[in-house]
Formats: C-alpha cells, structure tokens, sequence
C-alpha cells in the first residue's frame, strides 16, 4: 500500500474493504459537511503540544491517503483504537477548505483484523486491485 514498495514485492490480493468505506481517492465527491466513512492503515498519528489535545491521524487505503482530525472528546471515547490500531475506520464529517480535504472523526473503530483478511482471501469479488479504480458501489455519504 506504500509508495516505497519494491516494484518486486508481490501483489498482496485485493483490499478486504470494509462496508460503507469510501475509498480515498472519491473523497472529492460528497459534498462540504458530509457525513463520511473511510477506512485505512494508520501512517501517522500526530500530537502536537500546540494543538490543544487534538490529534491529527493519516490513513492510506489502496487508492490514497485521509487526513482525519480526533478533537479531545473523541479521543476519549474511542482512545484503544487512536493509540493501538493498525487498521481504522472512521466516520465523521468532511471538511474541505483551500483545496485540502479532511475528516473530522465522530467514531473510529480498530479494524486491525481485517488485515489477516490479505492473507487468507486472494481475490474478492467486487474489489479493486491495489493501485485500481474501486467498485463504483464502495462507500457512501450522508
């Protein structure tokens, strides 16, 4: 899933997308203030000492990456899966303000189990293979 893999690294099988997900990569679909869910391995959780006790997560699916913003009370309340999950699924309200698209998180659920799903399952029926176009019926927004 990762820009750095080696070109001879062999092709792990379909994303297990999990339901309702959007893929990143349509995100510029829904409307400003949409409810939205995406889903994706964590990159990189950032908790600046300036942000007041927000924390600011990245997750990359098979076709990008979402910037997903955890407010303090959030946090709090789903704190297991913003600390030790490999593999989340967020839902929450797009923002979309100078070009730049986020997430601002209601629920995040650890979805880490769903990476064993690479493993076991080859090919899935209605999945995309990594780096292709997702099924025109993965996600929806509110």
């Amino acid at each position: 899933m990762s820009a750095q893999r080696s070109k001879s690294a062999p092709n792990p099988g379909p994303w297990p997308r999990p339901p309702a997900a959007l893929p990143h990569v349509r995100l510029s679909e829904p409307p400003n203030g949409a409810k939205v869910c995406v889903a994706g391995l964590v990159l990189v959780r950032q908790r600046p000492g300036t942000a007041n006790g927000v924390i600011f997560l990245t997750l990359e699916d098979e076709t990008g990456i979402s910037n997903v913003i955890v407010w303090r009370a959030a946090y709090e309340r789903f704190r297991r899966a913003v600390v030790s999950g490999r593999c989340l699924r967020v839902t929450g309200t797009l923002q979309r303000e100078s070009g730049v698209v986020q997430i601002i998180a209601d629920r995040i659920e650890d979805i880490s189990h769903m990476l064993d799903d690479l493993a076991r399952a080859p090919k899935a029926g209605g999945q995309s293979e990594p780096g292709g176009k997702p099924p025109e019926s993965a996600g929806h927004w509110e």
